[in-house]
């Protein structure tokens, strides 16, 4: 294993001001297909052929979402919008673009805000999206933290929302993405090494299964949520949400971990369980769908369980979802406050 280099410094906020911020970031933004005003106006102004517009808000912290000592800058522009362009998807829409706040310290340099937002592009690109418009100001006084503020906006195209209160007893219980990889990699990181490769990858740059967020829409999912705090925790807002219970298979879960792959090898080598990451690790936005019974699951999705009556909440295989994640020595998901 091999331990993380220093980021470089360069140019600072304070000796370009404001507004040369602004023009070096948005000089990587790219353009967003929707948009009819973009960057540099009082408000940019997007096409919405649906008339309907979905909207995300997500807000990483220095510190507590990323770490510049573990994370390049293009790897936190990469993760900022993931975590809100998953959001969209989980309602079965397509994103469209990012309005992004940004608090810093003056001496941050140029350079990694420029990174930020060269990573954010690269994450919206392949899907015509772009960041759009935004707002930078200094951080608190005696503040040294970074903070992202992300506004997604996505187009339904003529689909209804999925919401995750539309689960109904009979219902399959499905999910499509990766389980455990940030939660394995986060692992990997705080005990100062950076390697597997893949693991930390997947802390740095989660891979959101965007397409499968649309697909489910169309195929009939009556309710989707992406998995950002944790399976259990997320599976346990949908299941309150819809007023049902989820019954998950413990060994259809317990195959999300490769014998051979990057779960098991760290979780031997650090003495971590791989199905406790599997089962309770948040920010790989998977994305985790309810379907009817007799609907044919979109490619990328796994049953997992299956949705039936009763007082709201989540089981593994007839336990409740809290003492399963206890047993495993881990929380049931990640908690703010």
């Amino acid at each position: 294993m091999t331990r993380p280099r220093p980021q470089a410094a360069g140019d600072t906020v304070a000796s370009v001001g404001e507004f040369g911020v602004i023009d070096r970031v948005v000089a990587r933004a790219g353009t967003a297909a929707a948009a009819v005003v973009g960057p540099g106006d009082d408000a940019a102004v997007l096409r919405a052929p649906d008339s309907r517009v979905v909207a995300a808000c997500d807000v990483l912290v220095e510190g507590r979402h990323f770490r510049r000592d573990w994370s390049s800058a293009e790897d936190v522009g990469h993760k900022a919008a993931a975590a809100n362009l998953a959001d969209v998807a989980a309602m079965g829409a397509v994103p469209t673009a990012l309005l992004v706040g940004l608090a810093c310290p003056a001496g941050t340099p140029t350079a990694w805000l420029e990174g930020v937002a060269t990573g954010m592009a690269a994450e919206c690109r392949p899907h015509g999206a772009a960041v759009v418009g935004g707002d930078t100001v200094a951080s608190a006084p005696g503040s040294d933290a970074v903070v992202l503020s992300v506004t997604a906006l996505g187009d339904l195209q003529g689909r209804a929302p999925v919401t995750r209160g539309g689960a109904r007893p009979g219902d399959v219980v499905a999910v499509a993405g990766r389980l455990g990889w940030s939660a394995c990699g986060w692992a990997v990181l705080r005990r100062g090494f950076t390697s597997p490769h893949a693991a930390v990858a997947a802390h740095r740059r989660p891979e959101p299964p965007y397409a499968a967020g649309p697909a489910a829409a169309d195929a009939g999912a009556t309710a989707m949520c992406d998995v950002s705090d944790g399976l259990l925790a997320d599976a346990g807002h949908l299941a309150d949400a819809s007023g049902v219970v989820l019954h998950l298979d413990r060994g259809t879960l317990a195959s999300f971990v490769d014998p051979a792959g990057p779960l098991a090898q760290v979780a031997a080598a650090l003495g971590g369980n791989p199905l406790g990451w599997v089962l309770t690790g948040g920010e790989d936005h998977a994305l985790l769908a309810t379907f009817p019974a007799a609907a044919d699951l979109p490619a990328g999705f796994v049953r997992i369980g299956v949705v039936e009556d009763g007082a709201p909440g989540v089981l593994v295989d007839g336990v409740a979802a809290a003492d399963v994640a206890e047993g495993l020595g881990e929380g049931t998901g990640h908690v703010h406050f």
